[in-house]
């Protein structure tokens, strides 16, 4: 069974997100950390994870990036301070 992830990025100072998608999050990320995930993580340094969801359906996980990416800040604020309040890189635990 494939595995997507939706998955919340942000910088050392939680100032900037980044919202992904991706099959394979410790790649990904992994991508992300090392400068080569996209022009935006590279320019705004954005290689913390801090929120991640796990879907069995590319569809559903591209519905759920396009209805974070759609949403406001806060909500995705909200939605790292549910899962994740003290905003610690999740990355290791993968």
């Amino acid at each position: 069974m494939q595995a997507y992830f939706v998955y919340i990025l942000t910088n050392r100072n939680n100032t900037t997100l980044y919202t992904g998608v991706t099959n394979n999050l410790y790649l990904r990320v992994k991508q992300h950390k090392s400068g080569k995930g996209s022009k935006f993580t590279s320019k705004y340094h954005t290689t913390k994870l801090v929120y991640y969801e796990v879907f069995d359906d590319v569809y559903a996980a591209l519905n759920r990036e396009k209805q974070i990416k759609g949403g406001s800040r806060k909500k995705k604020i909200d939605l790292v301070n549910e899962d994740n309040p003290a905003w610690i890189d999740l990355f290791p635990e993968l």
